[in-house]
């Protein structure tokens, strides 16, 4: 008799290239983003570094390259990362700690280190302290994510924002002048999608972006070494400043936008796209920003400049300090730095926020069989 036992059907060969399932569902992060934010952070590092050595005209002009287009071109790519910001519990409890958090922190940190060297302070922390701008203007773009994804011509309109909100006075709070004057930049990045990053894949804009690179910087060094850095901070308006609207004010306003646009293109034109020996350290990028300007304000405090000064003269110091600014951006993405300040940078706040069911992982359930 022959046996009615069926073979259990066999399982499908797994092509090699497929991922498994936990792994094509994770998403990968982007080289061209990492490198970009790398080289971005590096370059805040040595624009607040060299910033104490601008006595020079080359460190000056530098120094004013820079602050052209480094902040709008780190706000650009926030902008992207920040496309998934929903407004569900889950991601409000991810900005109240890797942005709320480390702002009320570190505006104390820089507080306590302004009050010892003497500096004046903000009347309180509703009004950022030096660098903690960022972490602010952060945590207001993040929440208006949902409603640029309901506004139509979303980008005319964050311009319109940010020419009309040079035309008023701002106050402090919240530093809501560099809010509304980058806000372009940030939609702009929520606007982005793949297509356009293609497109800067062309020789010619390579080329062009380093022309125009080359062509500013030399624009820097022959003509602007007295022009306003309040220009290129977006940290007052017009009227606070009390720049005539015409033909100056609005036409400037608009130029350094514009400037700030196509140096950004530049920048991820030129980035590159692979994989490299840094692409891991873009990743890590909030510890650099938070921290290494602790280390500049107490070298500061301690009379490092003076010194440097004395011995090298002014554009010796612009160069060590340059050299040192990007050896300190390696140093604060060493394990060991990330681990001894790791409760500063990314606290945890698991007995102050509640678990709700839209913050808590999904729960996968299976159909019930028939």
């Amino acid at each position: 008799m022959a046996s009615t036992t069926t073979r259990p059907p066999e399982r499908p060969a797994v092509r090699p290239e497929t991922p498994p399932p936990a792994a094509a569902g994770r998403p990968r992060r982007d080289a061209l983003l990492d490198n970009a934010k790398f080289l971005l952070i590096t370059l805040v590092v040595v624009g607040h570094a060299i910033e104490p050595t601008t006595d020079s005209r080359i460190a000056n002009a530098v120094y004013f390259w820079i602050y052209l287009f480094h902040m709008p071109a780190f706000v650009l790519i926030s902008g992207y990362l920040s496309k998934s910001f929903d407004g569900s519990g889950r991601r409000i409890d991810k900005l109240l700690t890797t942005v709320a958090a480390p702002y009320l922190i570190f505006w104390c940190v820089y507080a306590v280190q302004a009050a010892s060297s003497g500096r004046n302070l903000p009347d309180g922390p509703l009004e950022p302290l030096w660098l903690t701008w960022f972490l602010a203007a952060l945590f207001v773009w993040r929440l208006t994510v949902p409603l640029w994804k309901r506004v139509r011509r979303p980008f005319a309109v964050a311009v319109a924002l940010s020419l009309v909100g040079g035309l008023v006075a701002t106050g402090e709070v919240l530093g809501m002048s560099r809010i509304i004057s980058l806000l372009p930049f940030f939609v702009a990045g929520l606007l982005l999608e793949q297509r356009h990053f293609d497109l800067l894949r062309h020789t010619w804009v390579r080329v062009a972006g380093a022309a125009l690179g080359v062509a500013t910087m030399a624009v820097c060094y022959l003509y602007l070494e007295q022009a306003s850095r309040e220009w290129i901070y977006w940290r007052e308006s017009l009227v606070d400043r009390d720049v005539d609207l015409l033909p100056v004010g609005i036409p400037g306003r608009v130029l350094f936008l514009v400037l700030a646009f196509a140096l950004t293109a530049a920048l991820l034109a030129l980035t590159p796209r692979r994989t490299t020996r840094f692409t891991r350290l873009g990743a890590l990028t909030m510890y650099v920003f938070l921290l290494h300007g602790l280390v500049i304000r107490v070298a500061d405090q301690f009379g490092w400049y003076d010194a440097a000064d004395r011995v090298l003269g002014t554009t010796g110091s612009f160069l060590l300090n340059t050299v040192l600014a990007v050896g300190l951006t390696f140093l604060l993405c060493a394990p060991w730095v990330r681990a001894a300040t790791r409760w500063l940078v990314e606290p945890r706040l698991d007995g102050i926020l509640r678990r709700d069911r839209d913050s808590a992982p999904p729960v996968l359930r299976l159909p019930r069989s028939g």
